[in-house]
């Protein structure tokens, strides 16, 4: 069995080891180091030090050059990842080796940001009291930057996180999560390889959340890059010392809306993949339905029938397409909450039960209550709920009834209704005829309400990751 050490330079003796299962099986399949407090003041300070000596900024050349490297050795190890982030993360392999391709791609935009992201040049001479005046803006590195993240793509968050932070120049330390940390070990060791030094990009699996807080909430960390559970990050970000910038990147509850002329042969297949990938661990995973009355029958025959013929196991197996969730508390919990809205009176077309401690079949809800759990709350699992209704604006109210605003999705062939649901949903992103999980990596991402801060994407982070500093000169010349 693998252990893996701390990733802080110059560091004492790990604070304890964590033992990291696989979600199926809940074999133990690795040990890593843990951090205690020391540990952290260490590397904040390792990483300050580093930031406030200008001498020793990366230049930019250099930084692109790593990031080459980094792109070939993460391309020659490609199913290695791909297997080490199924075995650790429960994604089926197939979707963990789409995963590792993404990342790469990620890796391509840091670098294409480096080489078009320079300033700009203001009219500072427009008038004649500024006459005699040029200016121009260079983009600096903000600072420190702490990222927290989610176990649901293990290796591409990271690169989210950590691959904008680096080509902007700032120090970072990332603190994965403890269900998936060897993914995030693995890429740290890979851009270790390419040449950035150590003190550029440390990882710390904290031993306790009071040692988690100190990490996130030192006075010398200038950006908190958050993506996890609302709760967690609310209350993180209240706790970030004056000046703190941060991005936050929450969940959702996506509605999707199938108007009375959708066709329904397009319209499955797809809501099953937005709805059951990754056992819908996806953060704007498909969850709530909302189909015309006309079309509810047909819809719920072809959907049922659509989820029962997918595979659920093993992630390591080739033919699975839904694997376990991350935590056997977590099945539990999704059970429990489909009992409930069973209950109160939904009726569970299709799965609605364990098929082993982490494994949960693809389940729909048909109708459940709007004050239900599964209606009010993200599910974070493989069930989806399905409602009917007969007006569209009545369908977009519904949709929009949460505090929860993230990606939407509108089925339908007619442009009059795509764009009154355009318009009036609740939502950062709005598909049309494809389902709410969709996502390009260069892409604006953005929880809205209390499903985040901030937006993401690789291009958007590396910009929330600078400062833009002008200088402006003075000549009679001019």
């Amino acid at each position: 069995m693998d252990r893996f050490p701390l990733l802080i330079p110059h560091s004492d003796e790990p604070a304890g080891w964590l033992d990291v299962h696989n979600p199926y099986d809940l074999s133990v399949i690795a040990q890593v180091a843990t951090s205690d407090s020391g540990h952290i003041e260490q590397a904040l300070t390792s990483a300050h030090s580093l930031f406030s000596d200008r001498d020793r900024w990366l230049p930019l050349d250099q930084r692109i050059d790593i990031f080459s490297k980094v792109i070939h050795l993460v391309s020659k190890q490609k199913e290695e990842l791909a297997q080490l982030a199924a075995s650790e993360g429960g994604k089926p392999l197939q979707d963990s080796r789409v995963e590792i391709s993404r990342a790469i791609e990620g890796l391509k935009l840091c670098i294409d940001c480096m080489r078009t992201d320079n300033g700009s040049m203001p009219a500072v001479h427009s008038t004649a009291a500024t006459r005699q005046h040029l200016a121009f803006t260079t983009l600096e590195p903000i600072g420190v930057v702490v990222a927290v993240s989610a176990f649901n793509h293990p290796f591409n968050l990271i690169i989210h996180q950590v691959g904008p932070a680096l080509a902007a120049g700032c120090p970072v330390i990332v603190k994965p999560s403890a269900d998936t940390p060897l993914s995030c070990l693995k890429l740290a060791g890979i851009f270790h390889q390419a040449g950035l030094p150590e003190e550029w990009l440390q990882v710390a699996i904290t031993e306790s959340t009071p040692v988690a807080e100190h990490l996130v909430t030192a006075q010398r960390v200038s950006f908190f890059s958050f993506i996890g559970s609302a709760r967690v990050g609310w209350m993180l970000r209240s706790k970030l010392a004056p000046g703190t910038r941060c991005a936050l990147e929450h969940g959702g509850a996506a509605p999707v809306i199938i108007a009375e002329d959708a066709d329904l042969d397009q319209t499955i297949p797809l809501l099953a993949k937005g709805a059951f990938y990754h056992a819908g661990q996806v953060c704007v995973s498909t969850q709530r339905v909302y189909v015309h009355k006309n079309l509810s029958r047909a819809f719920l025959k072809g959907f049922s029938q659509t989820a029962n013929k997918l595979v659920v196991g093993d992630p390591a197996d080739e033919k699975t397409e839904v694997g376990p969730l991350i935590r056997p508390t977590e099945a539990t919990r999704i059970i429990d909450w489909v009992n409930e809205a069973r209950g109160q009176g939904a009726t569970v077309v299709c799965g609605g039960q364990k098929i082993r401690q982490t494994c949960i079949s693809p389940t729909i809800l048909f109708n459940p209550p709007e004050t239900s759990k599964v209606s009010q709350s993200e599910i974070f699992g493989p069930v989806v709920c399905v409602y009917e209704f007969s007006d569209m604006d009545e369908a977009i109210a519904r949709a929009n009834n949460l505090p929860l605003a993230f990606q939407a999705a509108i089925f339908s062939k007619d442009q009059d209704t795509i764009l009154r649901a355009y318009k009036r949903l609740n939502a950062s992103a709005v598909m049309v005829n494809q389902h709410t999980a969709f996502r390009t990596d260069n892409m604006p991402f953005a929880g809205l309400k209390e499903s985040g801060l901030g937006v993401g994407g690789i291009h958007h982070t590396f910009r929330d990751m600078q400062i833009e500093k002008m200088l402006v000169m003075h000549s009679q010349e001019l």
